[in-house]
């Protein structure tokens, strides 16, 4: 079987879209990425495939690679090229489908080809700058910038924009566009804020510093798919006999996608063309509804539903929602319970519930071996940030549904009731089994069960201030409701509860 490079698609003639292979692998190249990770290649790169298949855009991507390792002789042997298996649910409805991404041009790497990655900056046709280094990745290093290359990913991109602006001159028009996809808030801000603050460090000239300021839009942005990478072996060589030749770059992700990008600058909605048609790409003037939806009612969706579904028996979140009972909590709880907390001031009814559906479809997508132990990390933090804001303005409303959000709260802290360990670490017991937690809390959640009366219990978690930053236990009726179904859970176990649970 042939690998998949120029050569294995130099035959093929057909239109793919209003562009044939040959016309899109020709295309300029227009974006300079830093990172070469499944979410990239699964999301944006995506997004900029589709629209250079319509006619649009028409431009490909520099790959920026921080170190000589074996995946870029995949992607030198490829020229670029790989598949993207896409399989879930849409709309209710089962998707399973392939398609061939041509939008990467070249892939270099930063330590041995730096020269050439800064070459690039002299290309008129050089748009944007995409990026997905980590949290870590953005990050003040003072260090300079004319090191070859330098260490970290701000000075990096500092250096080519510093190179860009020489050469043109400090011409507007040779601004940026920089998105940063990294999962940290206001990711854009804060990398503006580093690049100007290693202009000082670098005593780069002050009309540079007025020039990285004016012409180049630095957005915040806010990205959410599912990208797993590398299919099963044995389903990856399925695949390549049905396609006809080998990719060893092919990657899986669900059919939901989101990029929610912040401008306000027209020339920045201009050269970003390929929003027009990837309904997944919201260009806005703010982008925090959409940090709203997927907090409230994607990722506290999931820390309401985590314990439940482990003490339930279920290891991965596909496993629950083939539970009716279980599918039916999940859908309660965000339809009836979360979504009206949700709605209100730029997010509409429509709003909420669609994004609600697409959440259910993706909990079902039975490709994806999504562990509800792995969902439990850091499970505290995670209750206090996205949980318990939803319950506070629950009790704020009189009327408010709850029973469901107070059995995942109460399911949650069944589960921190742990045992240590001789080895010092704490585990919790399902149904004879022990597993191992990340928690940084712990061990004083492990302390407040050691207190035999129930209510003490709640009233001792609840007013660490250290976890919810507040004293929870002064809300009214909150301790009684939650011992309440505390003590219900454990008189009749949690997969009782869930059976007879009714409005």
């Amino acid at each position: 079987m042939n690998k998949l490079n120029k050569k294995a698609i130099g035959s093929i003639s057909v239109n793919v879209g209003e562009q044939d292979y040959q016309t899109l692998m020709a295309l300029p190249e227009k974006v300079l990425q830093f990172g070469t990770g499944v979410l990239l290649r699964g999301l944006p790169d995506v997004y900029l495939d589709l629209a250079n298949k319509k006619g649009l855009f028409n431009g490909r991507v520099l790959v920026v690679k921080s170190t000589d390792t074996p995946g870029s002789d995949d992607f030198q042997q490829q020229d670029g090229l790989y598949t993207v298996v896409v399989r879930g649910f849409e709309n209710g409805q089962a998707v399973d489908k392939w398609d061939l991404n041509t939008s990467v041009s070249r892939v270099l790497a930063a330590n041995s080809q730096w020269e050439t990655i800064l070459a690039s900056a002299a290309n008129p046709d050089m748009q944007i700058v995409i990026s997905n280094t980590t949290e870590v990745g953005i990050v003040l290093v003072e260090e300079s910038i004319h090191a070859n290359p330098p260490a970290s990913f701000p000075a990096k991109l500092l250096s080519f924009l510093y190179k860009r602006y020489q050469h043109f001159n400090g011409s507007k028009d040779a601004g940026m566009v920089v998105i940063p996809t990294e999962l940290i808030s206001d990711n854009g801000h804060k990398l503006q804020s580093i690049l100007l603050e290693l202009a000082t460090y670098n005593q780069l000239e002050p009309a540079f510093v007025a020039w990285l300021e004016n012409a180049n839009d630095f957005c915040n942005s806010l990205v959410d798919r599912i990208v797993p990478g590398k299919l099963p072996a044995a389903e990856a060589e399925t695949i390549s006999k049905a396609l006809g030749y080998e990719d060893s770059l092919m990657i899986m992700a669900e059919p939901y996608s989101l990029w929610a990008i912040e401008t306000e600058r027209a020339r920045t909605k201009e050269i970003l063309s390929f929003a027009s048609v990837n309904p997944g790409v919201k260009l806005t003037h703010d982008i925090s509804k959409y940090k709203e939806l997927k907090l409230r009612l994607l990722n506290a969706t999931h820390s309401f539903s985590c314990a439940l579904a482990i003490l339930s028996g279920f290891e991965t979140v596909k496993e629950a929602m083939a539970s009716d009972q279980f599918r039916a909590f999940v859908l309660t709880l965000m339809m009836e319970e979360i979504k009206p907390l949700v709605v209100g001031g730029p997010i509409t009814e429509t709003e909420a519930a669609d994004f609600a559906q697409q959440v259910v479809d993706r909990f079902r997508n039975n490709s994806l071996e999504h562990r509800w132990v792995n969902i439990s990390m850091q499970y505290s933090l995670k209750m206090a940030s996205r949980c318990m804001p939803l319950i506070l303005k629950s009790y704020e409303q009189a009327n408010s549904p709850r029973k469901r959000m107070l059995l995942g709260f109460a399911a949650y802290l069944l589960l921190m009731r742990t045992v240590q360990d001789g080895d010092g670490k704490y585990y919790a017991e399902v149904s004879g089994q022990r597993i191992a937690l990340t928690d940084e809390k712990l061990a004083s959640m492990h302390i407040c069960w050691q207190e035999p009366n129930l209510e003490k219990t709640v009233i001792a978690v609840l007013q660490d201030i250290s976890i919810w930053n507040a004293n929870l236990s002064t809300i009214p009726g909150f301790v009684q409701d939650l011992v309440q179904v505390l003590a219900a859970c454990q008189q009749q176990g949690v997969i009782e509860i869930l059976r007879t649970l009714k409005d």
